[in-house]
């Protein structure tokens, strides 16, 4: 366990360099904000269609160490591929090179998390599924930290090159992930095509899996709106835009210490109250960082400035259980045969809502952030709804489907 965290500490962190690093990129190469942003997007946009594809792959890999390790290494070099092309050919050449980089960003989420169990013995999970929660946070923190402090010492290239040195670094890891217990049988176009449908399938039919993957969606989309709210909030409270990026590393660090007492928790909480009470708290603390919004007009930038600080612990001490709890209910409800499957699409779709938060969120920032942190609000309000709605739904659905059957429901 300590290996595979190890490699998907590194590989993490390499990821969350890799988004700055390209936005430095872009900037320095162009001079281009557009350009800067539209790599960003290009790395970004095609993880939720690399997703599923990877995760069928992974379920049905013998070798499933082996793909990973492939993975890793072509993601790297499609970041360095960007590096040499960006102002040496035509700029669309470069986004389509980012965009299939990033098709592979999921091996590097969800690729590592789906084999927890194969290293794990069942009564450590709920500890490994938190110290691989820490794994994301601790990316979180270091990785945009590390891409400005290479972009600002050695250059944008160096930020870029020190993303892929550290994706590559956690290749020797994916040794320790062992083979496939029972082969699939040979990889071709339509087995694959069946595995996602049957993947798809298992993520709609599940009650508690289709539950978790559309509130922690809905919630990552908020997230992503109020990163987008962040700058600003740092110019209008903590005196300029580097403040923002302060509440980010506050956050990140209650993540890591609400993830470090979960893993020493003898009675988790359950893992399903979890995910609908954690929308809740980031509600909370977006009305915590709205009242920092109006403090700040008045004399008393201590006090806003506290209050700001304040919605940032709170949003990291949701989003480190919240996370936990997320890769707790896909191990316990997916079936292995299509495990991966499920972690690689379920970290697709977040990493999509994510950027179409941010997207959404900061046209509406630059014209009323208190309008924009609103909305996140709303929205997470709206996943906590959601869970309970989809629960009622697909319940209601099952029973009479059951019905007709002639049987009474069973689980799932």
């Amino acid at each position: 366990m300590g290996s595979l965290l190890a490699g998907a500490t590194a590989a993490r962190t390499g990821d969350e360099m890799s988004g700055p690093a390209l936005l430095l990129l872009g900037y320095a190469q162009t001079g281009s904000a557009a350009t800067a942003a539209a790599l960003l997007a290009g790395i970004t946009a095609s993880a939720a269609l690399g997703g599923p594809v990877l995760g069928a792959l992974l379920d049905r890999a013998a070798r499933p160490g082996r793909l990973l390790a492939t993975s890793l290494v072509l993601h790297a070099a499609g970041l360095t591929a960007v590096l040499l092309s960006l102002g040496r050919v035509p700029f669309p050449l470069t986004l389509l090179t980012a965009l299939a980089a990033g098709a592979l960003a999921p091996a590097l989420a969800g690729g590592w998390t789906s084999r927890l169990s194969t290293v794990v013995p069942a009564h450590r999970l709920h500890r490994a599924h938190a110290l691989d929660a820490m794994t994301y946070s601790a990316a979180s923190l270091l990785g945009p930290a590390l891409a400005g402090l290479a972009g600002g010492l050695l250059g944008a290239p160096a930020a870029v090159v020190a993303a892929v040195v550290l994706i590559l670094l956690a290749v020797p890891a994916t040794r320790v992930l062992p083979c496939g217990t029972d082969p699939a049988g040979p990889v071709t176009l339509r087995a694959v095509a069946r595995d996602l449908r049957r993947g798809f399938a298992c993520l709609v039919r599940s009650v508690p899996l289709a539950r978790a993957t559309v509130t922690s969606t809905l919630s990552c989309l908020g997230q992503g709106a109020f990163v987008a709210c962040v700058p600003l909030l740092g110019v209008r409270v903590l005196g300029g835009p580097g403040g923002g990026a302060l509440l980010l590393s506050c956050a990140a660090v209650a993540a890591l210490g609400a993830g470090a007492v979960l893993a020493r928790c003898r009675r988790p909480p359950v893992p399903d109250t979890v995910l609908w009470a954690a929308p809740l708290v980031l509600a909370l603390a977006l009305a915590v960082a709205f009242a920092a919004t109006a403090a700040g007009r008045r004399p008393a930038p201590a006090a806003a400035a506290a209050l700001l600080v304040t919605a940032a612990l709170l949003t990291g001490a949701a989003e480190g259980p919240q996370l936990t709890a997320l890769f707790a209910v896909r191990h316990r409800e997916a079936p292995e045969r299509l495990r991966a499957q499920v972690f690689t699409t379920g970290a697709s779709v977040k990493i999509t809502a994510f950027a179409l938060g941010a997207a959404t969120a900061g046209p509406v920032a630059a014209r009323s952030l208190t309008a924009a942190l609103a909305l996140a609000a709303a929205v997470q309000l709206l996943a906590a709804a959601a869970h309970a709605a989809v629960g009622r739904v697909l319940v209601r659905r099952f029973r009479r489907g059951a019905r007709r059957c002639g049987r009474g429901p069973d689980r799932g």
